[in-house]
C-alpha cells in the first residue's frame, strides 16, 4: 500500500485552507501500520519518557492512518488500529509523511452565538490546551472495518461535556481543514441554549466526574489566535467560523 508524500500531493487544498467535503470513506486495515513495524524500538524508548513525565497517560488502541487522498469531494484513506505510543512519537517527530492523523471536531455553537470549546486537563497528552471537544478515533469508532467519525463525535462530545450532539441541531455540510498532515473534519451543531447556560452544566458534568479529562469550558466569540493556547488548526477554524453569517 503506497503512501503519499504531502496532503497536497494527494489532492487535498492547500494547509490552512477550509474546505466542504461531500463524504468519506476511512478503511481500517488488520495488522500493523508500518510506522509502528519501522520505529518498534524508538516508539517505546519515547513511551518511557512520555510516561514518566505523565504518569496518567494510558496507551490504548487509536486509528492512525497510512494513506489519505482528496478527490471529488470525498476523503479516503487507509488506517491501521496503533498504540497511542505510536501516535506520541510520529507527534514529537514533527509530524512526518508515513503517518497521517485524521479526527472530527464538533463545533457547538449557542443559542447568542458563541463557540463552546474546552481546556484539557494537566494530566492529559494535550494540558492546557483548548479545542472543542473531540478526540482521535478507537476501536469503539469503527465500524465494519471503517471509520465513524458521526459516532466518534457523539461519544467524545457526552464523555467530556455531558452534552449529547444529537439534542442539536446539525449542520449540513461538513468541512475540513488540513496542516502538518493533519486532517480536521468539522461542522456546526446548534444548540438551544445560552453560552452562560451550556458552560454552567459542563461545569456540573466535570464536578461529577470521578476522572475528568478536562478543566473547564470556555465561551469563544472572536478568532483571536493568540487568546488562548490553541492547536495548529484552531486559528483556522475561528477564522473561517467568524468571518460566516448564519
Amino acid at each position: 500500500m503506497n503512501t503519499q508524500t504531502s496532503l497536497e500531493a494527494a489532492g487535498f487544498p492547500p494547509a490552512g485552507q477550509v474546505f466542504p467535503i461531500v463524504g468519506y470513506r476511512l478503511a481500517v486495515h488488520e495488522g500493523d501500520h508500518p510506522w509502528v513495524t519501522d520505529n518498534r524500538a524508538a516508539i517505546e524508548e519515547n513511551w518511557t519518557r512520555e510516561v514518566a513525565a505523565n504518569p496518567a497517560l494510558f496507551n490504548g488502541r487509536m486509528v492512525f492512518q497510512r494513506r489519505l487522498s482528496f478527490a471529488e469531494g470525498r476523503i479516503e484513506g487507509d488506517a491501521y488500529l496503533a498504540p497511542f505510543a505510536t501516535f506520541l512519537h510520529w507527534r514529537k517527530l514533527a509530524r512526518p509523511a508515513g503517518g497521517y492523523h485524521l479526527f472530527g471536531l464538533p463545533l457547538p455553537i449557542s443559542s447568542d452565538g458563541a463557540l463552546i470549546a474546552i481546556r484539557m486537563g494537566r494530566h492529559t497528552a494535550n494540558p492546557g490546551r483548548v479545542y472543542c471537544a473531540a478526540g482521535s478515533m478507537d476501536e469503539s469508532d469503527v465500524i465494519s472495518g471503517h471509520c465513524d467519525l458521526d459516532f466518534n463525535m457523539r461519544r467524545e462530545v457526552q464523555e467530556e461535556t455531558g452534552f449529547d450532539l444529537a439534542s442539536a441541531r446539525a449542520e449540513a455540510q461538513s468541512y475540513a481543514v488540513q496542516s502538518h498532515n493533519t486532517v480536521t473534519v468539522f461542522r456546526r451543531f446548534f444548540f438551544d441554549l445560552t453560552a452562560d447556560e451550556m458552560l454552567a452544566r459542563i461545569a456540573a458534568h466535570i464536578a461529577a466526574d470521578p476522572e475528568p479529562e478536562i478543566d473547564c469550558a470556555l465561551a469563544i466569540r472572536d478568532a483571536d489566535p493568540a487568546a488562548h493556547d490553541y492547536p495548529a488548526f484552531m486559528p483556522h477554524l475561528l477564522t473561517w467560523l467568524f468571518d460566516r453569517k448564519g
